[in-house]
């Protein structure tokens, strides 16, 4: 048990990484393991995933193992991409973890909110157990973000270690918090079918809003998050040349709705510059608060045509 799950994914870098270690990731990534991984000495060995359909670019992920190689990480469902893994993505990936006798760090916080796809875990695959850690959040299985309760399932020999890291991070994570996940965690299945069906109504409220805008929104099969194509804003007209940053920027001064630009889920110092056409929105609202930002959004376009 860790105290949310961004600090169980410190605790496994820092029991799996000496310094010297490559890592891959794949872009966009969650932005704590770049610095998380650098600060302990690690290398990061960057794969990129292409828009539309984020699809497993299997030659350039293969190319980035090599003998100095200690782990992947894996996010699936992904942020902030949405993307949802497939079980031959997973097999593929597989594959390199055993032959490159590596392990796996599986960033699974949105397990319970995938739709469209099924979620399948790195852990279930053949030959994978005892190479994987596996990071979940109660925070994002509950909706209870503030609680700060995250989990790492390994082998014992595996959790032993991430014990002792986490020992030296935290020291311990609130009891009542622990017992109360634990509760939760017992649940009958159809809570889980549940909050997913809930979810995948809010991204459809939002993506058919943002469409109806003028965005062109990627395909999202799970997490909290949809990723949408400012280009119709920006080829001409006021928005005219304008990038992510700037968009963004605009957008919560003049229609009063936030993004993340998605550049911010890039490597700042990678050698390959980010896509500046992509927005992230978050769906993980109450449907009159979805409802009144795709309103905004309208009215502030419609204010500019």
């Amino acid at each position: 048990m860790t105290s949310g799950a961004t600090e169980a994914l410190a605790a496994a870098f820092l029991a799996l990484i000496e310094p010297g270690d490559e890592v891959v990731l794949m872009e966009p990534l969650y932005d704590t393991y770049l610095p998380v991984i650098r600060q302990l000495g690690g290398i990061p060995r960057l794969v990129r995933l292409e828009a539309p359909d984020w699809a497993l670019p299997r030659k350039a992920l293969e190319e980035a193992f090599s003998a100095r190689t200690k782990a992947i990480v894996l996010n699936s469902p992904m942020n902030p991409t949405g993307k949802v893994f497939s079980i031959e993505e997973l097999d593929f990936i597989a594959d390199l973890v055993r032959r490159h006798d590596t392990y796996a760090v599986c960033d699974e916080v949105y397990e319970h909110l995938a739709f469209g796809a099924p979620h399948v875990s790195l852990m279930t695959r053949p030959g994978m157990r005892e190479r994987c850690l596996r990071i979940g959040s109660a925070g994002k299985s509950f909706s209870l973000t503030g609680w700060k309760v995250g989990y790492v399932t390994a082998t014992a020999e595996l959790a032993s270690v991430v014990s002792k890291a986490h020992q030296n991070l935290v020291f311990a994570t609130a009891p009542n918090l622990q017992r109360a996940v634990a509760f939760g965690l017992n649940k009958d299945g159809t809570y889980f079918t549940d909050l997913a069906r809930d979810m995948d109504k809010k991204r459809l409220i939002l993506s058919t809003g943002l469409e109806r805008a003028g965005f062109r929104v990627l395909p999202c099969q799970g997490s909290y998050f949809v990723m949408a194509d400012i280009t119709p804003f920006t080829q001409d007209g006021p928005q005219s040349g304008m990038d992510d940053v700037a968009f963004s920027r605009l957008l919560t001064q003049q229609a009063r709705v936030t993004t993340i630009p998605a550049s911010a889920f890039y490597d700042p110092d990678g050698q390959t510059p980010p896509p500046r056409n992509l927005i992230r929105f978050a769906f993980c609202k109450r449907e009159e608060v979805l409802l009144e930002a795709v309103a905004r959004i309208e009215a502030w376009k419609n204010s500019r045509a």
